[in-house]
């Protein structure tokens, strides 16, 4: 492994001290070329501490792109699955973890490893967490205490007294950010992080990199197809953030894909079990009782030792819940417990303290608010979020409640927007995207913007499915489409449709 290391290595060494002409591995007007100290590292790779069927190493990587001979250097975790069958080796699948904020993503090659063996036999599937994130250097914002008090009470709540409390919350959750986080706040982007992978690719020896990017690594797959097209082999891009646009406008779709998930999913998945869990039989009875449930946790929190269940928490847990179709049963459960806590069993309960109990984390949100906050520019003025917010909440209420409180932490983010990246799709080879049309949280109207914006791209939309994340599943239309093109280097020739397979839906066991 040392002597095929130091070979790929050489091979590489041509590709890295100077950029390929057409794309300088650089933002645009940037002709910064990459310092040869970070080129020239080598990855010490040992197995990984909790997946021992992967290798970990840690790479160096400049604080800002732009100006990589200035300030200390970050850490970033890295990690490989090698192919199993070397003979058919085809290259490097990156993958990439979601949110922004999710903190697996140097674990995730082991998980697309198990469940895609023919991938895994023919690609080095390689991942990191990505700057701020997991084992590399982090973003800190706020303790578990203090975050808590972000996420406290109920979002729905209009009277002036909540809505102060609110931004109050909001602009102190941003403030934090920038005494616990300081100079590392700008740097933390997608832009940035693009510059990472490709410097991850050429310590790995590989000219060209395919991709996998699943919700936000679908944005951060296309940055990366902006700035370095040429070295890009194939992409796939899972379930898609409207990367052409803005953070702002994208997040304001968000309360109608989630309400339409929860309304024409859950709530008559929940009405046709009523024999099971009592919630009513009719779409109509099932959202009246949630609507009570809803109003005497306002009213009477749940307290149980140190798990609260306010109206938010209500709302978390379904907005949490709803991204799989698989977890219904478990809001279901949850549910039956909350609604008379008292004669609810054990087992009831352990289940609603996971459902209603373990929503986001003091770490997602400080990458994820870095990273959304200063991607793209947002709207400063905290009294047209005040009026969105009223707006939102009345048409959508279940994610549009926190519409004021997530957005007024962007409005007081302490740091400017990032150099914009304009995704266009130029020179790059065939992307395959991913998108099923009832998806809560990469909502379908957005997958079409972005589709459109990356030209040439062929889009699969997964029909009579609303789950978040097609690939791999076991709906055999996608896994055959995705895996001819990653396999067999066969493209689609047009835009496809697969039906979702209609095994029926999940039930409790």
């Amino acid at each position: 492994m040392a002597v095929a290391a130091a070979v790929l290595a050489g091979l590489a060494a041509p590709a890295t001290a100077h950029a390929d002409s057409r794309d300088q591995g650089r933002d645009p007007g940037d002709a910064r070329p990459v310092p040869a100290r970070y080129t020239a590292q080598t990855l010490n790779w040992h197995p990984c501490a909790t997946q021992p069927t992967l290798e970990c190493a840690t790479m160096a990587v400049p604080r800002d792109w732009q100006h990589p001979d200035a300030g200390a250097d970050l850490s970033i975790a890295v990690s490989r699955h090698r192919a199993t069958d070397p003979a058919k080796r085809k290259g490097a699948l990156m993958i990439a973890a979601g949110g922004p904020g999710a903190q697996n993503g140097q674990t995730r090659p082991a998980g697309l490893a198990a469940k895609a063996p023919a991938v895994a036999a023919a690609y080095d599937i390689v991942g990191f967490d990505q700057r701020g994130t997991g084992e590399s250097t982090r973003a800190v914002c706020q303790t578990p205490a203090e975050f808590q008090e972000f996420l406290a009470g109920d979002y729905r709540d209009r009277s002036p007294e909540a809505i102060d409390r609110v931004i109050a919350n909001s602009r102190k959750l941003a403030d934090s950010c920038r005494k616990n986080s300081g100079d590392l706040l700008p740097f933390l982007n997608t832009g940035q992080a693009a510059h990472d992978i490709d410097l991850f690719r050429t310590l790995l020896g590989e000219r060209k990199l395919s991709y996998d990017g699943p919700s936000y690594a679908s944005m951060l797959g296309a940055y990366y197809g902006a700035l370095f097209p040429h070295r890009v082999d194939r992409m796939v891009l899972d379930s898609n953030i409207g990367f052409e646009g803005t953070w702002e406008r994208f997040e304001l779709g968000q309360p109608m894909s989630f309400q339409r998930r929860f309304d024409e999913d859950f709530v008559p998945w929940l009405a046709a079990r009523d024999a099971t869990y009592h919630w009513g039989s009719t779409a109509e009875q099932v959202q009246a009782h949630w609507e009570r449930v809803r109003a005497a946790l306002h009213d009477r929190p749940i307290v149980d030792g140190p798990l609260t269940i306010a109206p938010n928490q209500l709302d978390n847990g379904a907005i949490n819940v709803i991204y799989e179709a698989e977890n219904f049963p478990y809001l279901a459960e949850a549910l039956t417990a909350v609604d008379d806590w008292r004669t609810a069993t054990p087992a009831a309960k352990a289940v609603a303290g996971k459902v209603f109990g373990q929503y986001l984390s003091p770490e997602f949100l400080a990458e994820y608010f870095s990273v959304t906050c200063s991607d793209t520019p947002w709207t400063r003025d905290m009294d047209t979020w005040v009026e969105r917010g009223a707006e939102l909440t009345a048409r959508y209420p279940l994610v549009g409640a926190r519409t004021l409180a997530f957005s007024a932490v962007c409005a007081a983010w302490p740091t400017d927007p990032a150099p914009k990246v304009k995704i266009t799709g130029a020179h790059l080879p065939t992307t395959l995207m991913l998108n099923s049309v009832h998806d809560p949280a990469t909502y379908y109207e957005a997958a079409l913007g972005a589709h459109r914006a990356l030209r040439g791209s062929r889009l699969v939309t997964v029909t009579g499915n609303g789950d978040h994340g097609q690939y791999p599943t076991a709906n055999t239309c996608v896994t055959d489409v995705v895996e001819q093109y990653l396999l067999a280097d066969r493209a689609p020739e047009h835009d496809l449709t697969c039906p979702a397979p209609q095994a029926g839906w999940p039930e409790r066991t």
